[in-house]
Order: C-alpha cells, then structure tokens, then sequence
C-alpha cells in the first residue's frame, strides 16, 4: 500500500497498530521482537509509543489511546473501530486514568431494598426477633407494626354469660358457646412504616362503645433494637361516640425471648373511665354517666360502681410459639389504681392458643374479661353481670379473635 495515498489520521492509526500489536506481543511472551535490522526491547518500544503519542490502557491488551495535535482517539485493535474521545477541562492524567476504565461497562452500585440479600450476620440477628401473628394477645396489645399502608381487621367474640367449666351440660353447650357473643370489630391502618391509625367498635350490649386511636413506633427489634416500644392514644365514647367519653394512653412495650417466644408489659392510663355494665336491651340507648353521680346508673348496688374513674393499669402477658405457626398465649390485667371504684376486685385474665396462616391468624382461649375496647379490657366478668364472685378462675368463659391483614 503505498503511504502517500493514505490521509493523516490513517497513517498514524496504522502506526498505531503496528506499534501496539509489536509491544503487545513482546509483553505477553518476554521475548523482544524483531524487525528488519534492528531488535526493539522493551525500553524503546516505551520510546516509540511515547514519541507516536500512544498510551496502553491498563488491563487491556486489545485498545489504546492515541493522542495527537490535542485531540485523544481510543483505538479498537479487536473491533478495528477509532473513537474520538471528548476534551476534558483537566489534566492529561485524570483523563487517562478515566479511559484505564472505560473498556467495559461500569456495574451499578447496588440499591439496599427490600430484594437485596442481607449479610449472614443482619439476617442472623433479624431472625432472633419474634412477630406476633395478631394485633391482641387475647384482650392485651402486642404493639405489631403495620406496613405502610397495610390495612388489617380485627373480629373478637365473647361469651360471658356462661361459665365454661362449671355447671351442669357444659358438654352439651359446647363450653358456653352456644349461649350470646358480645361480637366486637374495628380496622388498624398503616398511614407510614411506624404511625397507624385505628377504629374500633363494640356491641350495644356493651354500650355501643367507638374507640379511634392513634399509633406511633418509636423503637422496633426488626430495625436492630434491643426491644419494641409504640406509644397509643386512643378517644372512645358510649353510644356511637355520643357520650361518656374516655381518654386512654398507652406505652406498648416488648422483647422476644429467642425468635420463638415475646413478653409484653402495657402501662396504661384511663381519664374518666367508665364502668363495664350489660345493657339491659339492645334497642336502648346506654344512660348517661357523669361523674358526679353517687352510683353508676343500671350497676348493682352491692358493687357499689361508680360512674368513672381514673384509672391505671398494668398488662403483662407472653406468647410461646410451639409449632413455627402455633402459639401459646397468656395474660393478666391487674388495675393499680381506682379499681374498686368500678368493680374491679380481681385482674382479668385470660390464656389460649393462637394459630398463623400467613395474613390470618385464629385465637381461642379462656378469659374473665369480657371487654375488648382500651378502657373495658380492664373490668372482669362481676361487674359486667353484676354478680360478686364471677371473676373467680371458676368464672372462666369462651372467647375467640380473628385477624386478617386486608393489604
């Protein structure tokens, strides 16, 4: 080919090519190359590359740079292809250093989402956190957090007007069951990761009760901490949120024991509390309750009930899985302060066992508690009957929870 018929450009890139090809081979062999008359060694190979103004892109042995008349080419031996590279406003250095890694495409940083594999140790320590199937042990909040957005409903249905062990046909009644439900439903809804909001209802029997709450998760043992702490506020009022109003706080407190077990202690504080008495219909409305009153209108008077109180409650309680989708669960609710004040003699309590099927979960259990509201879970069994005594463990009733998270 004769060299006066090529232009500029190509003339040098064919110099190019020759140079690199020749010190390329001399590199991956340790021999010198030889051309007519002269040997070429690794010294003036560098010499001759420096003075074509080449540059060797490092870790590639098929491109390089050439650089001419303050312009920059990144030359394809493999693909025989010429690439004019941009003007950069720095140095010759950065520039090269830049092509060193340009032969390949670059590897996007990895997002940390939720697909992303956790290292062994993160995964590790995520397993030893316990998650409640249910938003209630039995009547006592276990403080689960909803997904954002997460929408879950809660059925509860109580059966106080029978004791389940005592008496006569027990096995005929099926425990209680066949007698009346107090059936209780509300929603949770998960406005971010750590805040939800609530709406709860219970029977007229029970004074047509609607509670609205409030949630917040301030510290969590799946985002590393060492226990679960939420704070609720919560409003309900008697008669479709007419009257008797009560104001609840609550600090949901928790820590697993393992990945297999949780405990739960719930402080809990009640303004103007009112007492748990059974309706004497269901078409009435339930009668007004001002604190002023001497006695709680409709209460037995051997009880002596007064229309509210304030109060204060600590519940404690704990759920032991013994299959990886069977839990044991118990609790107590002992009142600390103005218990008697409505008819509170002895702590609620109640135990069972709770089966989880994905966003489903069962409870049945035996209780002395018949509310399910915050303000009701307190009271027991006697004043709700107005029978002294019936909050003994002989008392006992049926009870069951349903749970299914919606989204």
């Amino acid at each position: 080919m004769n060299s006066s018929k090529l232009s500029g450009r190509r003339y040098w890139v064919c110099a190019i090519a020759m140079a690199a090809m020749l010190v390329a081979s001399s590199a991956a062999f340790g021999q010198s190359a030889t051309a007519p008359g002269q040997n070429i060694t690794s010294d003036s190979s560098a010499q001759i590359a420096a003075t074509l103004g080449i540059h060797f892109v490092q870790g590639s042995s098929s491109t390089v740079l050439l650089e001419r008349d303050g312009k920059k080419y990144l030359v394809s031996l493999a693909k025989h292809s010429i690439q004019e590279l941009p003007e950069v406003a720095t140095n010759t250095q950065p520039a090269l250093r830049a092509v060193a890694y340009s032969t390949s495409q670059p590897k996007p940083e990895p997002v940390a989402d939720e697909q992303t594999p956790r290292p062994k140790t993160e995964q590790k320590k995520h397993s030893q956190a316990y998650r409640p199937g249910d938003d209630s042990l039995f009547n006592l909040p276990t403080g689960r957090r909803l997904d954002r957005h997460g929408l879950v409903v809660d059925f509860s249905h109580r059966f106080p007007y029978e004791a389940a062990f005592t008496g006569t046909s027990r096995g005929a009644t099926l425990l209680g069951l066949d007698d009346f439900s107090v059936s209780s439903f509300g929603f949770r809804y998960g406005v971010t990761r750590n805040f939800s909001v609530s709406a709860y209802r219970s029977p007229s029997i029970t004074g047509r009760v609607i509670e609205l709450g409030a949630t917040y998760h301030f510290i969590n043992e799946q985002d590393h901490k060492p226990f679960n702490a939420a704070l609720r506020f919560s409003v309900d009022g008697q008669n479709n949120f007419e009257r008797n109003f009560t104001t609840n706080f609550e600090l949901l407190l928790s820590r697993s024991i393992t990945r297999r077990a949780q405990i739960y202690v719930v402080p809990m504080g009640s303004l103007h509390n009112r007492p748990l008495i059974s309706q004497a219909s269901i078409v009435n409305a339930p009668p007004e309750l001002p604190c002023s009153l001497p006695l709680a209108t409709g209460s037995n008077p051997r009880l002596n009930i007064r229309p509210c109180a304030d109060t204060f409650s600590l519940g404690a309680g704990i759920s032991v899985d013994v299959r990886p989708t069977v839990a044991l669960i118990a609790e107590v609710i002992p009142t600390l302060v103005n218990a008697e004040d409505l008819g509170i003699h002895r702590p609620p309590f109640a135990f069972g066992i709770q089966k989880k099927i994905w966003r489903h979960a069962f409870t049945f259990g035996f209780s002395t508690g018949p509310g399910t509201t915050t303000s009701q879970r307190i009271s027991t069994r006697a004043s709700y009957l107005g029978q002294p005594g019936a909050d003994v463990p002989s008392g006992m009733f049926v009870g069951f929870n349903l749970n299914r998270q919606l989204h």
